[in-house]
């Protein structure tokens, strides 16, 4: 096609319109169709930007449900981990060994003749791992070395033992004392008598 300017081949510019669509003002009496439809396609130097769509383009924004979801797991495995962690510190470096109670005691007859008396003290503790230091005195005027026993993590209750040896024939008044030297300082003793009769 030509618009009679020359070859003009430079200046051509075309559009092509749906069958419906009409070009330039409307005249008086004009009625819009009910609908649009078709697309425009230009080209040449005289291209301009595209025109808008015929009809409305919505954006939809992106879900953030499954971050939501996603932040909420992470979330429950750090406190769990957080609770792990504070639990297995507690345990680890929590309250120390302490003594609740200590009482000793051993067979109230005595032992027969030239026999040990079994004397047990019972050291009540509050379940944390340690190691009890302590010594027995007599009242025969001896003494054990300093001894040690450890309290594994849990129990409550430790029994130390003093097995004291009688021989010959008499009677003897006897009284053994547990010395705990720690964790902290305690006493406690028992008082028994040896018989053994010709």
């Amino acid at each position: 096609m030509n618009n009679g300017t020359g070859n003009g081949d430079d200046d051509y510019s075309a559009t092509v319109l749906g069958s419906h669509w009409f070009t330039g003002p409307a005249g008086p009496g004009t009625v819009a169709p009910d609908r649009v439809e078709g697309s425009v396609l230009r080209f040449g130097p005289g291209v301009t930007a595209a025109m808008p769509a015929p009809f409305p383009v919505a954006v939809t924004p992106a879900p953030r449900r499954r971050r939501v979801a996603g932040l909420r797991r992470y979330t429950l495995a750090a406190v769990v981990l957080l609770a792990v962690l504070a639990y297995l510190g507690w345990q680890r470096f929590g309250p120390a060994l302490e003594v609740r109670s200590l009482a000793v005691s051993t067979d109230p007859q005595g032992p027969p003749c030239d026999t040990a008396a079994d004397v047990v003290a019972v050291v009540g503790t509050n379940g944390r791992p340690g190691t009890l230091t302590y010594r027995w005195a007599r009242s025969d005027g001896t003494y054990s070395e300093r001894l040690t026993e450890r309290v594994p993590r849990g129990q409550r209750e430790a029994r130390l033992h003093l097995l004291w040896t009688f021989q010959g024939r008499g009677t003897y008044p006897a009284k053994a004392e547990l010395q705990l030297l720690s964790p902290e300082r305690r006493t406690a003793a028992v008082e028994f008598t040896y018989r053994c009769r010709p």
